[in-house]
């Protein structure tokens, strides 16, 4: 059974803002089973990759009941076989292993900095965004050092005049990422961390950013790639600078990434004192009848497409190993 809290098919893609269309997302990996569909470039993302899930769900007769949000998972002790108790807004549910792929986008992380209660203008997070057209005649700040703070800057300052902030320098590449070569070492190295009970930082700590990608140059031809060190303090009209000056601003966006989307699992005790969670492939190490989708190396489209066959795989394995003694018409995924 598939548990999805959103109201249809798509996961985070149907919440993106309209203006990213195909031609500008990092890639979409073919489904099992079914080859991606020619996608027009212009179209929103918001819309194809949906229209694309959507057909997965309906050729496949894939079993998902939603909109169903999990509030809580907890270990079910004193049932046989170790099962697990799923709380959710439409009731209770009894599963045997949980595959957890909830991703980021329902957790962004919004930082705290000093001064922000006074901001006189707008503050709003990557996940907030709707389109550059809001901001038009506005001096917009933009907060961090990923693709998506990129991808804004090049739509926002074609119309208007922006300023961008840092707390690192970026890490600039001459090449264009490749999934099947690049994508494999940056995985790796994702990896190397989970296993060592590490927090799993952002993607682009580890890809670095392509000067080749489209949005790059549109975004360095509207002069809006002039990095500036992060400032010290926010003030009504504007920001103070890490040399003592000030940038007067209407609007600051905090495109500062996400984190885990696992509040739900915190009964299961899972991270560790660092904030990791020590892993085994998709296995949490500590807990094998729990994997996780979308944490650490499969929070990119590549990772999460080879991640997922390998939990299915696992998870087939290891409820196998515990059938004895219950019969094959009994399910894995019940109802309480």
């Amino acid at each position: 059974m598939i548990l999805d809290g959103d109201e249809g098919p798509g996961g985070a893609w149907q919440h993106r803002w309209r203006s990213l269309r195909m031609a500008t997302v990092n890639g979409i990996f073919d489904l099992p089973g079914l080859p991606r569909p020619p996608f027009d470039p212009q179209l929103p993302s918001s819309e194809a990759v949906p229209r694309y899930f959507a057909e997965f769900e309906r050729r496949f007769e894939l079993p998902i009941v939603r909109p169903v949000r999990v509030q809580a998972v907890r270990r079910a002790d004193d049932h046989p076989d170790g099962w697990s108790i799923i709380e959710t807004d439409h009731g209770g549910w009894l599963a045997r292993a949980v595959i957890n792929a909830t991703g980021t986008w329902g957790n962004p992380n919004r930082p705290h900095y000093p001064g922000q209660e006074s901001f006189a203008g707008r503050q709003l997070h990557t996940v907030d965004y709707v389109a550059a057209e809001e901001f038009y005649g506005q001096h917009v700040i933009m907060v961090g050092g990923g693709i998506s703070a990129v991808q804004l800057l090049a739509e926002i300052s074609a119309s208007t005049t922006t300023s961008w902030f840092t707390r690192r320098e970026p890490v600039w590449l001459d090449e264009e990422f490749q999934p099947e070569t690049t994508g494999r070492a940056v995985i790796a190295k994702v990896e190397a961390d989970v296993r060592r009970g590490l927090a799993p930082r952002s993607i682009v700590s580890y890809t670095g950013l392509s000067r080749r990608s489209a949005v790059v140059k549109q975004a360095e031809a509207n002069g809006a790639l002039r990095r500036r060190p992060m400032f010290t303090q926010i003030e009504p009209g504007g920001v103070r600078l890490a040399d003592g000056g000030f940038q007067p601003a209407d609007v600051i966006i905090w495109a500062t990434g996400f984190r885990p989307a696992l509040d739900h699992l915190r009964p299961l005790g899972l991270t560790n004192e660092v904030g990791g969670i020590v892993m085994d492939g998709t296995a949490v190490a500590a807990e094998p009848r729990v994997h996780l989708i979308g944490y650490g190396p499969s929070q990119s489209t590549i990772g999460a497409n080879r991640a997922g066959r390998a939990a299915v795989t696992a998870v087939d394995r290891w409820v196998r190993a515990r059938e004895t003694g219950i019969g094959p018409t009994q399910p894995r995924f019940a109802r309480t």
